[in-house]
């Protein structure tokens, strides 16, 4: 069932690419209409798409995938981009990108089973000791909303965003949980910390007022927005089988409710991609509106919808229902955005403070884990690689220098091991 899952998200995520309907890449959405349109080639579009997503699956998707044993989204859909790009227009191209994209999505499950069986083959197995390295985010994730409020309104707000949240996580600890009549819903000390702050970066977003004439995107761009609702249907299959695989454990839509899965912490990881989905709307409307395109997980609410949900096939339906529900109300988004340019901004700022906190947590999580595969040597190449990838002008993004230095250090050890320069 998830070979076939796989297989059918490859497939479809690829369609939509070669179709111009979808594309995952948020940098890549804005170019697809110069192809559409017939300003760019399909030549000129596949190194497009080359370029700006291949290092983002080998240094960012794989990682992440590999050190908690679910599939990160980045994985299957930046790869689906660059093979719905550089296929063939026409008939012949939705045919060839959709067996290669079936194709790609299996061998990214297979693949990833393969090498986690291969690491228990090794002389020194350091797969539990990667688990670390998203450790320090299972903590830390609830601090994004009040980095967030300092990145929009000072770093006066952003503490009193902070001191509140960790306030309200002491007490969420010594309360335990809350009774409803029969029912005991138990306090999770990070996600009341994460709802605490987010309800606070909302107030004062939702303060924030402009006199100033806003333009009327969907106005402008009216022909853009019929296409993408003239192509829901293959939008709420996606969005169908997304929620479908996450409610499975398959897959997580971000670092942060990825390591959130691995602990167990389902609830948590659902509101963390709930918040992580506010901070998408401002972008993924907007660029939709603009360029005809959409995401193949919209603004990723269906995440959440799989976390929640614990049922894949319930999950498949509320998820399907979620994506068809963004689709119609974008014109709706899009003004209410306009209203509150504050909230607007927010998206940006969540954005960019989960960025910053998981490069952060990342760092940590690497040189704790490197350092329990191998003590001392683990913070010497941590650190020394952080620094030299600065210094090489950042081949590898900066929050994927952790894990990838991790595993790095684990094949150090084994190398070190078979020539008896290591020992466990």
């Amino acid at each position: 069932m998830n070979i076939m899952l796989m297989a059918v998200i490859g497939a479809l995520a690829a369609i939509m690419a070669n179709k111009g309907i979808a594309v995952f890449n948020d940098g890549l959405r804005p170019i697809m209409p110069e192809h559409i349109e017939g300003r760019m080639s399909r030549k000129e579009l596949a190194a497009t798409a080359f370029a700006m997503s291949f290092g983002l699956v080998i240094g960012f998707g794989i990682p992440f995938s590999l050190a908690a044993s679910i599939i990160l989204i980045h994985c299957i859909l930046l790869g689906t981009d660059i093979i719905g790009a550089s296929s063939p227009d026409g008939k012949k191209g939705v045919i060839i990108s959709g067996v290669i994209g079936a194709l790609y999505g299996i061998g990214i499950l297979l693949g990833l089973e393969s090498v986690v069986k291969a690491f228990e083959l090794l002389p020194v197995n350091f797969m539990g000791s990667l688990g670390q390295v998203g450790a320090p985010i299972v903590i830390a994730f609830a601090a994004f909303p009040a980095l967030a409020t300092g990145y929009q309104y000072g770093a006066k707000k952003g503490v009193l965003n902070l001191a509140v949240s960790v306030i309200a996580r002491q007490i969420a600890i010594v309360a335990g949980s809350i009774q409803m009549g029969s029912a005991t819903i138990k306090l999770n000390p990070e996600g009341t910390a994460l709802i605490v702050g987010m309800v606070i970066l909302l107030v004062f977003a939702m303060q924030e007022k402009t006199e100033d004439e806003t333009v009327d995107l969907v106005s402008i761009f009216e022909e853009r927005v019929k296409r993408i609702k003239k192509n829901i249907p293959y939008l709420m299959v996606m969005g169908g089988l997304v929620a479908a695989a996450t409610a499975s454990g398959l897959m997580a839509g971000d670092p942060i409710s990825l390591n959130l899965m691995k602990e167990g912490q389902l609830m948590d990881a659902g509101f963390a991609a709930l918040a992580r989905g506010i901070g998408f709307i401002p972008l993924v409307a907007s660029t939709a509106i603009a360029t005809g395109v959409y995401g193949p997980v919209g603004m990723t609410f269906v995440f959440a919808v799989g976390l929640f949900v614990h049922n894949p096939l319930l999950a498949g339906l509320l998820g399907a229902a979620t994506i068809g529900l963004e689709v119609l109300l974008l014109g709706q988004i899009a003004h209410f955005l306009d209203k509150f340019p504050g909230i607007r901004k927010s998206g940006d700022n969540i954005r960019m403070a989960m960025s910053q906190l998981l490069e952060v947590a990342l760092l940590v999580g690497g040189m704790n884990a490197a350092n329990a595969i191998a003590p001392g040597i683990g913070f010497f190449v941590v650190v020394g690689l952080y620094i030299l990838n600065d210094i090489a002008g950042k081949p590898v993004v900066r929050m994927a220098v952790g894990p990838i230095a991790a595993i790095l250090v684990g094949v150090l050890v084994n190398v070190l091991a078979v020539v008896g320069l290591f020992t466990v």
